[in-house]
């Protein structure tokens, strides 16, 4: 079932999607060579408390994982797509880094990602973390009354393969903002005009994940997937609503 949120659910999950772009904007500042990804970690959580806020991801249990996740933020480095834990490891010039971060604020969830380069970062790093943005861009211009989830996972999908860069498809999107995760599942890939239909109150997580060589992902041990053939991935994510105009994003940096 499709939770349309009400007006007043909408201001409280826009107040939450405020302070999440607030505190990533702070940690993809702190992003940089030498930093350790706890680093970063240790930041979003203080950040977040301060804005009277709780870390949505620490604690949480997704659906197939063995267990809770242990931190406030998925930090992802190179062919790591998602659910990457915020370990020791120091950034180095090259890495792509991708950040993913919820939070909670009064009940209500909002949630983003980030992709960043490192350094100096390769032109097929680059090409990688421009589409992957531009498709989430795309995705949200489709995001209007009338649209289905089949357009926004045909432009994601168009975005890519005219671009050379492969799908994640087993990777999805999804409702948001009365639990972390809702129905729909929103795919990054569809057909023009097929599956639901979007209406007004709607509020959705679209989050394209692309990889440079293969649409193929495999889970490692600490439950993070990775391209099952190590090639580069980005990840880019907007909590956003749909309104009557079309629609809003809630958790712009």
């Amino acid at each position: 079932m499709i939770n349309l949120k009400s007006p007043q659910e909408i201001k409280k999950i826009a107040t939450a999607g405020r302070i999440l772009a607030k505190v990533l904007k702070a940690v993809v500042k702190e992003a940089k060579i030498g930093t350790q990804l706890s680093q970063l970690n240790k930041l979003a959580y203080q950040l977040t408390k301060k804005e009277g806020a709780q870390p949505a991801f620490l604690g949480y249990q997704p659906d197939g994982a063995s267990r809770s996740f242990g931190a406030s933020i998925c930090a992802s480095v190179n062919e790591i797509v998602v659910h990457g834990f915020p370990s020791d490891y120091k950034l180095q010039s090259g890495d792509v880094l991708k950040i993913d971060f919820g939070i909670e604020y009064q009940g209500f969830f909002a949630d983003a990602a980030v992709t960043i380069g490192i350094g100096n970062i390769s032109k097929e790093a680059k090409h990688l973390i421009k589409t992957t943005q531009l498709a989430l861009k795309k995705a949200v211009k489709q995001a209007r009354p009338g649209k289905t989830l089949g357009d926004i996972g045909w432009i994601i999908q168009k975005t890519a393969e005219d671009r050379g860069l492969k799908i994640i498809k087993s990777l999805t999107g999804h409702g948001v903002g009365l639990k972390l995760h809702e129905e729909p599942t929103i795919y990054n890939f569809g057909e023009k005009g097929k599956g639901v239909e979007l209406k007004p109150g709607m509020v959705l997580a679209i989050e394209p994940m692309l990889a440079v060589a293969t649409e193929k992902i495999i889970q490692r041990p600490d439950e993070s997937w990775a391209t099952a053939d190590g090639s580069l991935s980005a990840h880019f994510e907007h909590t956003i609503v749909i309104t009557e105009r079309g629609a809003k994003v809630l958790t712009k940096l």
